[in-house]
């Protein structure tokens, strides 16, 4: 199968924005975690930060990996012409 420049353009700009979420992830969840004992020496409205960070910070930003995704994609879409039409 033979990919045009503008499909390949397309699919180089999705992996991009794909590996470059999955590295915030990656960040927020492991590399916080490895650094979880030396966080807790603050606190942050009275609990240690780690604990903070897991329980409120990475949800927020799960969330917002997700939107931006969305919204990143839309706009490649209607970019490189593969949008899906609305219906009213």
């Amino acid at each position: 199968m033979n990919l045009s420049d503008q499909q390949r353009a397309y699919w180089r700009a999705n992996l991009m924005l794909t590996s470059a979420l999955l590295l915030l992830w990656f960040l927020v969840t492991f590399v916080v975690a490895y650094f979880a004992a030396p966080l807790n020496e603050y606190t942050f409205l009275g609990f240690p930060l780690s604990f903070y960070i897991f329980s409120q910070g990475a949800l927020i930003v799960f969330v917002l990996i997700v939107g931006c995704y969305v919204w990143a994609m839309n706009r490649l879409d209607r970019k490189y012409g593969v949008a899906e039409r609305r219906r009213h």
